[in-house]
């Protein structure tokens, strides 16, 4: 267990969560590819807010709650029985259902079990012959974080899950070998295990899948043969918005959301191939790659936020994972540290108890340490302008896989809420190392102070401030870049 691999547990349904509401706006839209701008835009044809995710993660969030013994309807049920009854609750009220899961789901409604719902699934495949759409890829998600070190039952798990609502043996067999890819990434931190798992199949199924994926590696996603609503094509669309973006040499975890603006361009279902090409690229790079603009907005039913995906994602990684309401932080001396900013009076720089004790006219909070489930946003602020930055207080570059990118996410960040006119808390648990940090990259990137200046400016102004070493040789890398 280590700080990368929790990042990149983390990452996973936050990951889908955002490729789903960013491509929500451009749903049933034509292929976007002479560089049209791509961002949560809202909008669409079911009218989403911006940030907000679809069907796709919806249906995610019920198989995951149902995991981990969550809120839902008749919680005696079976797991299995409990996601189909969660479904249907939550289709009774959504804006967006896939006509192929809205067939079983009806059909089930005054009997929601998962009998019910795979006789339902294959009758309707025996009656249509087609049953291999890719609602069942977009969800399936949270099956690989339930069984990480346990690649069998992930597998059995993934196929049956699929089966409730899409009978087809294509679409288990997709979903299985998705699961496969985002453990695998989450384990070892590699893209390699799709591959992998491929190679696992019969020899039949192997050699079309590695063909499937060779074609997916040579073109790009919108020139992937047959409509995307096909599981495959999904699978291979997502596939090629993966490998055919670049990674980036200096900051390598911006390649997650280069990746899922590809996606979103391949026009068509762009939530869903999105959703599923941001499930793998979380799961390789971490929640700490993803851009903080898209944190403070992102959000949907059941009235959840960025920061119940992540702890939803630990909890099926290890179901007695409790979320605190505050975070215990007793053990780490002063937490009572403040200063104002040397170079900007409306940025407050402090230790976890200012958050917690907020002065007034503070308007927005970045915070740069763990907290519990009741202390964000803080008392007062806006949920948006309450952003989390993962970051790990160690030098070890293992500690911190994206630390280049989520240092000046968070420097940059702190000049966005300025431009919007907000007072900001910038804290972590003590203010000696994170917090001067980020208050020097700030000032050396947009308030023009040369980097060695604004280090020891802030370093005056939080006299207990020793920022690491790795921390130390960031600033001076990053101050121009």
């Amino acid at each position: 267990m280590t700080a990368a691999r929790d990042d990149r547990i983390a990452g996973t349904l936050v990951g889908l969560a955002c490729g789903d509401a960013l491509g929500a706006p451009y749903e049933f839209h034509p292929a976007l590819v002479q560089g049209e701008p791509i961002g949560m835009i809202g909008g669409g044809g079911f009218g989403w807010q911006p940030g907000e995710w679809t069907d796709d993660t919806s249906m995610a969030l019920v198989i995951a709650r149902a995991i981990v013994g969550g809120d839902l309807p008749h919680s005696d049920f079976t797991v299995h029985d409990a996601i189909v009854a969660g479904w249907v609750t939550w289709a009774a009220q959504a804006k967006d259902v896939g006509s192929q899961t809205r067939a079983v789901l009806n059909s089930v409604a005054s009997n929601p079990t998962a009998s019910a719902a795979v006789s339902s699934a294959c009758a309707l495949h025996e009656r249509t012959g087609r049953s291999a759409g890719n609602g069942a890829l977009m969800r399936t998600a949270p099956v690989a974080l339930a069984y990480l070190d346990d690649p069998d039952q992930l597998d059995a798990a993934a196929r049956a899950i699929s089966a409730l609502t899409h009978y087809d043996n294509e679409a288990g067999e997709a979903c299985a070998l998705w699961c496969h890819a985002i453990a695998h990434a989450v384990n070892y931190g590699t893209f390699d295990g799709l591959r992998a798992a491929v190679d696992q199949l019969p020899a039949d199924r192997a050699l079309l899948w590695n063909e499937r994926l060779d074609l997916a590696e040579s073109v790009e996603p919108h020139e992937i043969p047959g409509n995307n609503g096909w599981v495959v094509a999904a699978l291979m669309a997502a596939w090629s918005a993966i490998t055919r973006t670049p990674i980036p040499h200096e900051q390598p975890g911006r390649h997650l959301a280069l990746a899922i603006e590809r996606a979103v361009r391949c026009g068509n279902d762009t939530d869903t191939v999105a959703a599923i090409a941001g499930s793998l690229l979380g799961a390789r790079w971490g929640v700490s790659a993803v851009p903080l603009a898209w944190q403070r907005v992102l959000h949907g039913w059941p009235g959840l936020r960025y920061r119940d995906l992540i702890a939803l994602a630990f909890a099926l990684d290890n179901p007695k994972s409790i979320r605190a309401e505050v975070f215990d932080y007793s053990g780490y001396g002063d937490l009572h540290a403040m200063a104002i900013h040397p170079h900007d009076e409306k940025v407050l720089l402090g230790a976890v108890g200012v958050l917690r004790e907020l002065p007034v006219g503070i308007t927005a909070v970045v915070s740069l340490c763990r907290l519990g489930s009741t202390e964000v946003p803080a008392q007062g602020v806006t949920i948006g302008n309450h952003v989390e930055v993962w970051l790990i207080d160690k030098p070890e570059p293992a500690e911190n896989s994206n630390l280049d990118l989520a240092l000046t996410n968070a420097a940059d960040t702190i000049a966005t809420l300025r431009s919007e006119g907000h007072t900001v808390l910038v804290h972590c648990v003590q203010a000696q190392s994170r917090t001067p940090t980020v208050a020097a990259l700030y000032s050396a990137r947009h308030l023009q102070i040369p980097a060695d200046q604004a280090l020891a400016d802030v370093v005056a102004a939080l006299p207990a401030a020793h920022p690491n070493a790795a921390f130390r040789a960031a600033i001076k890398r990053l101050a121009a870049s």
